[in-house]
């Protein structure tokens, strides 16, 4: 599933919400824009929440800690973000206009709180030396399984470099999983391969994937796409980076 979105008018973006809207991808996903001087409290009594600065200027306050994160836009390198379990609480002050997304489960298991930040966020460049370079991308890895094991979800960034493919060879695997793109300049647009369909990606559109849905990305050359990804575990079976099945007919290229 693909749709382009735009800010209601509680600034809110909804991607998707366990009860009534893409349910299958078994989270609550929103885009939240914060006005300077805007305050917001998260913390829920059944889900862990993560929250990641999209761009802005912003304080995440949590057990007695106050972060300071400024991130000019999407395509800097600077990820910052809180991650709770439920029954924990932060919250978000707008130091000026900011914007965030919103992840958040079900799951009854209790951890540490975490904040992340470019000094502890996983980077890894890919596809350089493959296929001419036609497939060089940065990934970053907030959590996933490896440093959060007791969550039910996988939060990353990828910054998909003009002309060049992405979430690439074409693969699929069981658990759901959501991408919101950015571009760094609004007439920005790439291509989202989504199962059988293909669709023009543009600045805040998302897709929504589901098992066995094979999936690619590709950006236009001049602009440079980002997207948020963001994965739920499923029950005894988690997503492991190991986990992408690429698709037969292009099985060749991992080889």
């Amino acid at each position: 599933m693909f749709e382009t979105t735009k800010f209601d008018k509680n600034n809110e973006i909804l991607l998707c919400n366990q009860k009534d809207k893409h349910t299958n991808m078994l989270m609550t996903i929103y885009v939240k824009k914060l006005l300077a001087g805007e305050k917001i409290t998260l913390t829920s009594d059944t889900d862990e929440i993560a929250a990641l600065l999209i761009e802005g200027d912003v304080d995440f306050i949590f057990e007695n800690r106050r972060e300071h994160a400024v991130r000019e836009s999407a395509f800097e390198q600077k990820p910052y973000a809180v991650h709770v379990c439920k029954n924990k609480s932060f919250k978000i002050v707008a130091n000026a206009e900011s914007e965030i997304i919103v992840q958040q489960t079900d799951n009854d298991a209790e951890f540490e709180t975490e904040f992340y930040n470019p000094d502890n966020v996983l980077y890894q460049e890919f596809g350089s030396d493959q296929w001419d370079g036609s497939a060089n991308r940065i990934v970053s890895t907030m959590f996933d399984i490896d440093n959060a094991p007791k969550s039910k979800m996988v939060l990353g960034e990828v910054y998909n470099k003009q002309g060049c493919w992405s979430s690439y060879p074409p693969h699929h695997h069981p658990q759901p999983e959501v991408y919101y793109f950015r571009f760094d300049k609004p007439q920005g647009f790439g291509a989202c391969y989504n199962g059988d369909e293909i669709y023009k990606s543009v600045d805040r559109s998302f897709c929504t994937i589901t098992d066995g849905q094979i999936h690619s990305q590709v950006v236009a050359p001049g602009y440079t796409k980002y997207y948020v990804w963001m994965i739920r575990h499923l029950d005894n079976n988690p997503w492991y980076k190991t986990t992408r099945i690429v698709a037969d007919e292009h099985s060749w290229m991992s080889m």
